[in-house]
């Protein structure tokens, strides 16, 4: 008897956010959506994960926007999206009647497939979203968070979707977002939740350890319905199985796709060309690495902490941050690597590696998981860092967001009339300081993507076209300077060369960042820390919140500053005790390690 597979493929979402840090924009998108809607997918993902944030934050595209126009260009295919639960698309738990807001303007706006995963696998978290989806009439996907440890067993991951089919999910997917599937356990997984239930399984897995394809072949055998791929041009690696691969190789079985490999082949043409235009996303680490199965980094995840650790400098200690997470991860409990948790992970795992000391520093996230507000966690926490991190506060039993009072009401006053329609408020929620930015940049007609660098040809420095420089202006600390790179250099030892003009004098410098070349904005950095009473950071990152003033006296131990990196928060204590000197910063601005950024005199 012959069974049909029927496919879902990542190109427009998860392709692109697991090997160029989620910065495909919409423009490249739309001409090749008229063929795509003529594969006959299943259904395409197209929205979630990190999408909303990379539109806000870089592209400067409205993601509503995008989603309207994706809809409206392929009208033939079903719209999928990651939804992150009660969580959303944002790293915090949010009201009840967010999600339910959220949720109906998603598939007002097109979705007709909502992914709907909890990072803890903690099934509490998804009853109000999977309710919200199933009142619009749409398809709403449970998802098992494939992991490994001591506490995930197929039993575990059997139970949950046993759960998650009582709350009236119409499938289950199971999400393997680090690539730890092996082909074997994959059709033990799969053989056990097809006998426990009739709903359709989906399979998602990244091919970072190089044995994904065998995965799903093994899913296949094994009684899976659906399974996940991406366009050859942006497949392998940390994403998924090559869509042409996986229909050839099931061309002519039982289990034949029925889709048209040669159209799927131009399909990939286009974005072999689409790649190269994003040249500078392109995470380092693409290629097969087993790896994964000791660190359990996700592909996503992979190349976003390349990317945001070069920023930093600091890529050249990306090993020794791999060989921290695991243990971070065993101290929290064990919880799946996917958003959020694994920005709260990886993230602890960077200020535990760059600050030398393990735990010297921790991140208000890690300090909320350890209070339960995101959830049970899979296993044991470390109780020693839980009394380091939260000393005797009560660690809380009840479902998080039972303890959130409805806040729909709030962000409308909030936003105001910057928001024009609910979907805004939708954004501002999600994202309170870039989406407000974003409104406000919007609202002024200053929407400004960030710059794609030419692509440098093979031994020599690239230009623009013709000569044509590319320009751009950028705002530091209140002051704007207009920039011309006429030409970007070879790397060399974490290092580029860049060839520019800023305000029009002609420069040739070597850096990491522009912030390292402006410095505050006043033409030279803030001086180096060095006193006993000298606050600074371990990170480059941004000013959230200023919680002292000039004249305030201060215990050793007290937050003085709340600074956001690498999307997580974290508060910068008072070295000495004292009283406030002086206050260097202000919210927004943007910080560097070594710099003082207040003074306190003992």
């Amino acid at each position: 008897m012959s069974k049909k597979i029927h496919v879902t493929d990542t190109i427009l979402r998860d392709a692109h956010q697991s090997l160029l840090a989620t910065r495909m924009r919409l423009e490249d998108m739309l001409p090749i959506c008229d063929k795509l809607d003529k594969v006959g997918y299943w259904s395409l993902e197209v929205w979630g994960g990190a999408t909303f944030d990379a539109c806000v934050r870089f592209l400067k595209e409205d993601p509503w926007e995008r989603l309207r126009a994706l809809r409206e260009a392929l009208p033939n295919t079903r719209l999928q999206m990651l939804l992150r639960g009660q969580n959303l698309l944002g790293y915090r738990h949010y009201s009840d009647d967010v999600v339910e807001a959220f949720v109906e303007r998603a598939a007002e706006n097109g979705i007709d497939v909502f992914r709907i995963f909890d990072a803890m696998n903690d099934v509490r978290n998804l009853e109000t979203a999977i309710a919200a989806v199933k009142k619009t009439g749409k398809h709403a996907q449970g998802t098992i968070c494939y992991t490994t440890s001591p506490v995930h067993t197929v039993e575990a991951f059997v139970a949950q979707a046993k759960r998650m089919a009582e709350l009236g999910v119409d499938s289950i997917a199971i999400k393997d977002m680090a690539g730890l599937l092996t082909p074997f356990a994959t059709g033990d997984l799969v053989k056990a939740l097809k006998q426990a239930l009739t709903l359709p399984v989906f399979i998602h897995s990244h091919d970072t350890a190089g044995v994904a394809s065998m995965c799903q072949l093994k899913a296949v055998e094994n009684g899976a319905d659906h399974i996940d791929t991406a366009i050859s041009s942006m497949a392998w690696g940390t994403s998924h199985p090559g869509t042409e691969s996986m229909v050839a190789a099931l061309r002519g079985t039982e289990y034949d796709t029925g889709l048209d490999l040669e159209l799927i082949q131009d399909i990939g043409m286009y974005f072999h060309a689409v790649r190269k235009k994003y040249h500078q996303f392109e995470s380092e680490f693409t290629g097969v690495d087993t790896r994964v199965q000791v660190n359990q980094v996700p592909g996503g995840m992979i190349s976003n902490l390349a990317n945001q650790l070069k920023e930093q400098g600091a890529l050249n200690r990306i090993n020794e941050v791999f060989d921290e997470i695991p243990k971070v991860r065993k101290d929290l409990g064990y919880p799946p690597l996917v958003t959020p948790t694994s920005q709260i992970v990886g993230t602890q795992a960077v200020f535990n590696v760059l600050a030398g000391e393990r735990y010297k520093t921790i991140t208000n996230e890690v300090k909320l998981y350890l209070q339960g507000r995101y959830g049970k966690a899979p296993g044991e926490i470390c109780e020693l860092l839980r009394k380091r991190a939260i000393g005797n506060e009560d660690v809380i039993e009840v479902r998080p967001a039972d303890l959130l009072k409805p806040e729909l009401h709030r962000l409308r006053a909030d936003i105001g009339e910057l928001a024009k329609s609910e979907e805004d408020v939708m954004t501002f929620a999600m994202f309170p300081d870039i989406g407000r930015k974003f409104l406000e940049q919007r609202a002024a007609g200053t929407l400004e993507p960030e710059v794609l660098l030419p692509i440098p040809e093979a031994g020599a420095p690239a230009a623009s076209a013709e000569g044509v420089p590319t320009e751009f202006v950028i705002d530091v600390h209140g002051e704007s300077y207009r920039v011309d790179i006429t030409g970007v250099g070879v790397r060399g030892e974490g290092k580029r060369q860049i060839y520019l003009t800023i305000d029009g004098m002609p420069e040739e410098v070597v850096f990491e960042s522009l912030n390292e070349y402006v410095g505050d904005g006043s033409g030279s950095k803030r001086k180096s820390a060095g006193g006993p009473g000298d606050v600074s950071t371990s990170m480059p990152g941004n000013i959230v919140d200023v919680l002292v003033k000039e004249g305030d006296t201060v215990k050793a131990g007290q937050a003085v500053l709340i600074t956001e990196a690498m999307k997580m928060e974290t508060e910068i204590q008072a070295p000495i005790a004292g009283t406030v000197k002086a206050v260097h910063v202000a919210k927004g601005d943007r910080v560097n390690p070594g710099e003082v950024l207040v003074e306190i005199e003992g």
